[in-house]
């Protein structure tokens, strides 16, 4: 027999705060295949011109924005979950090629795919003192 209840009141707080439904619209797998590092990004309910992709400085960037609709007049909402509004999410990449940077997006899932950057590793004699 346990003494704590199955559900605490502040289980919905925390369901419901900004940090953790921020998180859940762009959860991704990163992984190499053939010289090149995948990115595949979950964006729901999002649609390809609502997502803008950027190179600057080795950072990649992926933006989704989704603008509110004012049909709140029309409905009598109980709740309302759906969010609107913009996310983010920003990777170091690297000194890579942006002309060789590729996206698709499909059913919901974005696709982007660049040649992994290439380390040079020079060998440096040191001399001693």
């Amino acid at each position: 027999m346990g003494f704590l209840p199955s559900k605490f009141y502040l289980d919905d707080f925390f369901e419901d705060s900004l940090l953790s439904r921020k998180g859940i619209d762009m959860k991704c797998d990163i992984f190499e295949k053939d010289g090149n590092i995948n990115i595949e990004m979950d964006v729901p309910g999002y649609s390809k011109e609502d997502i803008k992709i950027d190179f600057d400085n080795d950072y990649l960037t992926i933006e989704a924005t989704k603008e509110s609709k004012n049909d709140s007049e029309e409905k009598n909402y109980i709740r309302k979950e759906r969010f609107y509004g913009s996310v983010k999410r920003q990777f170091y990449v690297g000194n890579i090629d942006e002309d060789k940077i590729r996206a698709k997006f499909e059913d919901g899932v974005l696709k982007i795919s660049f040649p992994k950057e290439e380390v040079k590793k020079q060998k440096n004699l040191i001399n001693i003192d």
